[in-house]
């Protein structure tokens, strides 16, 4: 017998290969495409990778109209240009298939690893059956577990789901993207790609109901007392126990009242509670706190989170489970950090504790548990890969912690009968902070060690003039957390969301602001289709997906489902193609005039922009004739504004974007100290 194990990655091949050989693995390979071949019992086995979805989603037949609801899987490298290195791994797949009887889905347990592993079981090997692996870590021990409790049959469940939110995706990605594109062309004659989609819809709707939320905001105004307390214990700030006052000449009565005379302690109030520790990561749980802590945007950790456990570093990243099973053997990877010189101290306390009891979340994952570290040791790590791998051991660490003891003290302060209020909090028990160390969220507040009755100078009563302000912007952990909470999308694709309204030049900022286009579409869509931005469908659909892995429901049914709904979502669009052309022009043509925009002339005071004549690009004046002040800049390379200035001259500076280049940011001026590292 000859068995083939199709893995999703090259690394995780490597990893499967080396952690089920009986005899020697050889790695062999096709260009750059990569297989493993070795014994496994008395069964020769070939692990090929598949690197991603092999296989895409293509229309049937050519043109560029909608409605298309044809549609047939093709390989990726034949669908898209840039996918042609995809090739060889195809052919790897095909050629080595031909020389086995036994086949393998070892592609991460989900419905995207389910889906890649079908869809070459179906095209290259020419069946819809096979075994399946399921694991959470690439580790050995894991593997050589998932191995040999091998299912006989594939998650016939998670593979319909998943065909099925493909489909709708592709369905509601391919005609509404071009209903909007022909909608500008065929009625103002300028080209511009525009999409959204089953989730990019509603997604883009809750940024733009912020950005009105904050334009139609009105601020009032308020004012705030604040009094400052001296004594031989110590100083202190306090606030009038009012907080905001809404009429000015009732925080004059006050503040005149209480710069009168000294203070006297009212009343010492403590409270010790306890903060509990924090739940073990799920996927969206993580990519906030990776923002939180080092601003890596959702994509970003997600993309790391995968290289860490491609890696055999941490568990499988998209789950969204706040749980950890007994099963990992909480023991045996604290003892494995523990051989960790970082970690080694603090694994050893909790080792010395004896039983281990995590704190556990209430949310849950069919598939995989929360996010924890195998307790295998790095070998070599980028910066980045250490920052997220030290986030997710500290969690770890941290979940077995015990609470942490804190004390509040609020102290009532009476100035000449205005009550002011000071407030403190310190840590007493810190127990899991230590674990979870720099990352936890708490202000220590100091105050002086006062009893009631102590008296104490007032320095200064200040009276603060201030305004309500605007909610304020999604950042993109907030909006994935939003997302999340109103179940739009998955925990693997709301990244993936995000960075499509940014390519798409709907959001910009890393505080996320809409653009004049973002906000035409989504005017264009609430008036004329709004069924595209609903979330109710969205979430319809979801829950059919959840039916179709549950065996409640059929592919089939929910695909025609959505071809209906689609289909009335078009004829809406279609007969109002003129008016949402016409609307989005003017927000097209605003959106690309000011990503040209850079700032303010040094000589004028008029606008800087990026001119564009034939191939060339330069750095130009608004007031040109008039102005003649320009700037040469980088040819065949992307130049987007920051919108911030240079330290050194002044001027407006910009990214520098080349093909095989890492970014660049500089400003216009030819002689600045900006290009010293120019290369």
């Amino acid at each position: 017998m000859t068995q083939l194990i199709i893995a999703e990655k090259p690394n995780a091949a490597g990893r499967i290969a080396y952690a089920l050989a009986d005899g020697d693995v050889t790695k062999k390979n096709r260009g750059k495409a990569v297989w493993y071949e070795t014994t496994i019992g008395d069964e020769k086995t070939y692990v090929v990778p598949a690197v991603g979805h092999i296989y895409t989603l293509e229309q049937e037949g050519k043109g560029w109209d909608y409605p298309v609801f044809d549609m047939v899987w093709k390989p990726t490298y034949e669908v898209r240009k840039k996918s042609k290195w995809m090739k060889n791994y195809h052919t790897n797949l095909k050629k080595l298939s031909d020389k086995a009887d036994k086949f393998v889905n070892a592609c991460d347990y989900d419905q995207e690893g389910s889906v890649i592993g079908y869809n070459i079981l179906k095209f290259v090997v020419g069946t819809e059956n096979a075994a399946r692996m399921k694991f959470s870590t690439l580790t050995t021990s894991d593997l050589q577990e998932a191995y040999k409790n091998l299912s006989e049959e594939l998650d016939h469940g998670m593979v319909q789901s998943g065909l099925a939110r493909h489909i709708l995706d592709w369905l509601w990605g391919i005609n509404l993207s071009r209903a909007l594109t022909l909608s500008v062309k065929n009625n103002t004659n300028t080209f511009k790609v525009l999409s959204t989609g089953r989730v990019q819809g509603p997604a883009l709707k809750i940024l733009v109901d912020r950005e009105r939320e904050i334009d139609e905001f009105e601020p009032e105004d308020y004012w705030i007392l604040e009094a400052y307390l001296e004594s031989e214990k110590g100083e202190l700030k306090t606030r009038h126990e009012d907080g905001k006052f809404w009429k000015e000449e009732e925080a004059d009565e006050s503040k005149k009242n209480a710069s009168k005379d000294g203070a006297n302690v009212k009343k010492v109030s403590k409270n010790k509670f306890k903060h509990k520790p924090p739940y073990p990561f799920d996927l969206s749980t993580l990519q906030r706190e990776a923002y939180s802590a080092f601003r890596f945007s959702p994509s970003k950790t997600l993309d790391v989170a995968q290289s860490l456990y491609e890696s055999g570093l941490i568990s499988y990243p998209r789950t969204s489970s706040q749980k950890l099973p007994p099963k990992i053997g909480y023991k045996n990877i604290l003892k494995k950090i523990k051989n960790q010189n970082k970690y080694s101290e603090l694994a050893q306390k909790l080792l010395d504790r004896g039983k281990l009891k995590p704190k556990q979340g209430k949310k849950e994952d069919k598939a995989h548990p929360a996010i924890y570290p195998t307790g295998s040791k790095p070998d070599s790590l980028s910066e980045d890969d250490k920052k997220l791998y030290d986030l997710i051991v500290k969690r770890y660490l941290a979940v077995f912690g015990k609470a942490a003891v804190r004390e509040s003290v609020k102290l009532t302060f009476d100035l000449s009968g205005e009550m002011f209020l000071g407030k403190g909090k310190r840590t007493l028990e810190p127990n899991w902070f230590e674990f979870y160390d720099p990352y936890v969220k708490k202000k220590e507040q100091k105050v002086p060690d006062l009893e009631e009755g102590d008296e104490l100078d007032v320095s200064k009563v200040s009276k603060l003039d201030k305004q309500t302000q605007p909610p304020k912007r999604y950042t993109q952990a907030s909006l994935v957390s939003e997302m999340e909470k109103r179940n739009l999308g998955t925990k693997a694709t709301r990244s993936q969301i995000i960075d499509k309204l940014y390519s798409r030049g709907y959001v910009d900022g890393s505080s996320i602001k809409v653009t004049d286009i973002g906000m035409g579409v989504v005017e264009a869509l609430e008036k004329y289709s709004p069924k595209v931005l609903s979330e109710n469908m969205t979430r319809s659909f979801e829950d059919d997906m959840e039916k179709i892995r549950d065996g409640d429901k059929s592919k089939d049914d929910v695909v025609e489902e959505a071809k209906k709904a689609l289909g009335e979502i078009l004829d809406s669009i279609e007969k109002n193609e003129e008016e949402i052309g016409q609307g989005l022009k003017e927000a097209v043509m605003e959106t690309n005039r000011k990503k040209r925009e850079l700032g303010e002339c040094p000589e004028c005071g008029g606008t800087l922009k990026v001119i564009k004549t034939g191939r060339s690009q330069f750095v130009g004046c608004s007031g040109y004739p008039d102005c003649e002040n320009s700037y040469p800049l980088p040819q065949k390379a992307k130049i987007v504004p920051t919108k911030e200035k240079c330290d050194d001259c002044d001027l407006p500076t910009f990214k520098v974007i080349r093909r095989g280049k890492r970014p660049f940011e500089m400003c216009p001026d030819p002689d600045c100290k900006s290009k010293d590292d120019w290369d």
